[in-house]
């Protein structure tokens, strides 16, 4: 099972870089930003992986995961918003740069979740 669990870790990884790397390739866009297909697949990605990988990390003791559930809900939170935001705009022409920036900067706290809180 430690197989199944790591290759959702990878896929999350990927989720992850597809989002960030979306939001990065349009911070020099000319004309104004948009949010990409790369954004919100990436979102949706990271939405059914990390739910995935917090069920098996809570269900399977086999895995010798220690769930902590109140950062998990924090980043379950956050990126349930990145989500809606990059759902509800995908198809706008360009969005307000506070958006944007919204989006990304959400993005990368939840990195910086997964990295420092212990």
């Amino acid at each position: 099972m430690e197989f199944v669990y790591n290759l959702v870790l990878v896929l999350h990884f990927v989720g992850l870089a597809s989002l960030i790397g979306g939001a990065m390739v349009q911070l020099s866009a000319r004309g104004g930003r948009t949010i990409n297909a790369a954004m919100v697949h990436g979102a949706l990605t990271q939405v059914v992986t990390g739910v995935a990988m917090a069920a098996m990390g809570g269900g399977i003791d086999s895995l010798g995961i220690d769930v902590n559930h109140a950062k998990l809900g924090t980043k379950l939170v956050i990126v349930l918003v990145v989500t809606v935001l990059c759902w509800l705009n995908r198809r706008k022409p360009t969005v307000p740069d506070g958006l944007f920036f919204a989006v990304f900067g959400l993005s990368v706290a939840n990195v910086a979740i997964a990295v420092f809180w212990t």
